[in-house]
């Protein structure tokens, strides 16, 4: 260890580590969070959350394609309905995949190392894409695409966390959605001027950015020490807080939190209500999330506007919907950590409630003559009808759709995730938010491929009345599950798991 960093260590080992603050530590702590250099934290997250541009970049990559692949002249590369529909889901079903290796990445490899990781399936399945000779090549760069982001979404939020202070982890925690959107939306833009396979090529772009720039970024502290590796950890702590600051007394808050927790959780454990109540938390939230329905209002947001004759250009459609998410997600980051979560997840939970209820009523209460829609038309066919003139009801479901987006993308979009990195405990960290992603794309690829054939056998309004009934769910489960976490070390949530004492939290 270098001298410069041990005699700060030496001269503020004095502090002692409680996890029950009492008021001079509290203020020591205020003090401590408005000295830190967050420089290079911010460089850090950055770098991470180049996975999440691209995995946002993968995920809407068939929007632009399926159309050209459809009028493809090659027979081999043509799609039809069915391959299509493949083409499009099976990236979730790869994303799960990715989620339960996760499980075994972040707690060998570690968290940054895992992110690394992901950059080796991805810039594989792009270089496929670029160069598919048949359709057998594009649905697995489909596949491996979506791995790579299954094993991004379950380290780059923990690995955030794990760097991140009390005072901006909350606007930190945002980042990871807030590039996603800016990945689909960079997408739908080059889609306008670059054919698919150059799409694929560019795909490329930030998955090679960010494993050269991480190579330069430091591992999460608490990964380090719960690997014995306490000089390390301590040279991480220093370059992401700052030379000059009181590092050293966070040091040993993290190093006592990481000693009680120094082995993997057992199966034994799993009955201890430390362990099993945050993982329930963490997994219902992930469950309730896409049950709420924002993946089918994505992916078939297009035919929802023609059956509902919404006028809107289909060139317009997707980047429209993508900006209402980056400005929601954007006052979510700003507001977070001087609001909290929980009201922001009560807010997002209530918006989503509201505009699904109206979309369902809408749809089964307007006679079809006055919506525009056309009687015993499935969902498939209606997308290929011309839209019809409109009169101002139509405004309604589109209205409803933008808040219902604007809804998710401002609490439960990325609130899920950041509590998902914050409450779990260490030693079943990497283990549970790999969990959490599997429950995640498996609930989604659930509901994306049963969506249209219970639209079309029961109409179109029952799947929208089911997910505003999941959005009251999600407000009860707030309110009695979800611990606020504003402000919070992740020693002091740890603790409050641990004791059930709220006076924790304060």
């Amino acid at each position: 260890m270098e001298p410069s960093i041990r005699e700060p260590l030496v001269r503020k080992m004095s502090f002692s580590y409680q996890t029950f603050p009492e008021r001079a530590v509290q203020r020591l702590d205020k003090e401590y969070l408005r000295s830190l250099h967050n420089k290079r934290l911010y460089l850090a997250v950055f770098v991470a959350v180049l996975g999440n541009f691209s995995f946002g970049f993968a995920l809407v990559y068939p929007s632009p394609v399926i159309p050209a692949l459809e009028a493809h002249p090659s027979p081999a590369l043509r799609l039809d309905q069915y391959t299509a529909s493949w083409f499009g889901s099976v990236f979730t079903l790869g994303a799960a995949a990715g989620g339960l290796s996760a499980m075994l990445l972040n707690d060998r490899l570690g968290r940054k190392l895992s992110i690394m990781f992901s950059a080796l399936p991805s810039a594989v399945g792009y270089a496929l894409m670029a160069g598919a000779q048949g359709i057998g090549m594009l649905l697995l760069g489909r596949v491996l695409t979506g791995y790579a982001g299954g094993v991004t979404s379950a380290s780059i939020p923990v690995y955030i966390s794990e760097i991140s202070h009390p005072g901006v982890r909350g606007m930190l925690g945002a980042c990871p959605q807030i590039m996603a959107v800016l990945g689909s939306l960079v997408l739908y833009a080059l889609g306008k001027y670059l054919s698919w396979r150059w799409l694929a090529v560019a795909g490329e772009v930030p998955v090679l950015a960010m494993i050269i720039l991480l190579c330069f970024m430091p591992n999460s502290p608490r990964f380090l020490l719960s690997q014995g590796k306490d000089e390390e950890a301590l040279g991480s702590l220093c370059w992401l807080r700052g030379r000059d600051t009181g590092y050293a007394r966070e040091y040993e808050q993290i190093k006592d939190s990481v000693r009680k927790q120094s082995r993997q959780v057992s199966c034994a454990e799993i009955k201890d209500p430390f362990i099993y109540k945050p993982i329930l938390i963490a997994v219902g939230m992930r469950f309730l999330q896409q049950l709420s329905g924002v993946t089918c209002v994505l992916v078939y947001l297009q035919s929802i506007f023609k059956k509902t004759s919404v006028i809107l250009k289909p060139e317009y459609d997707a980047a429209l919907v993508g900006l209402v998410r980056l400005f929601s997600v954007a006052i979510a980051a700003v507001s977070m950590d001087k609001a909290g979560r929980k009201i922001l997840l009560f807010v997002s939970a209530a918006v989503m409630l509201v505009s699904n209820l109206t979309l369902g009523l809408y749809i089964h209460f307007v006679p079809a003559s006055q919506n525009g829609t056309i009687a015993n038309k499935t969902l498939v066919n209606s997308a290929n009808l011309p839209a019809e003139p409109a009169n101002s009801i139509t405004l309604i479901p589109l209205l409803a759709t933008m808040f219902f987006i604007m809804g998710y993308a401002m609490g439960w979009g990325p609130i899920t995730w950041l509590l998902m990195s914050e409450i779990l405990p260490l030693k079943a960290r990497g283990v549970a938010s790999g969990l959490c992603v599997v429950v995640s794309w498996l609930t989604a690829f659930t509901l994306t491929r049963f969506f249209l054939p219970v639209a079309e056998a029961f109409g179109l309004e029952v799947p929208f009345l089911f997910f505003a009934v999941i959005c009251a769910a999600n407000i009860l489960f707030t309110g009695c599950c979800v611990p606020e976490t504003k402000g919070r070390s992740l020693e002091q949530i740890e603790a409050f798991f641990r004791t059930g004492r709220r006076s924790f939290m304060r």
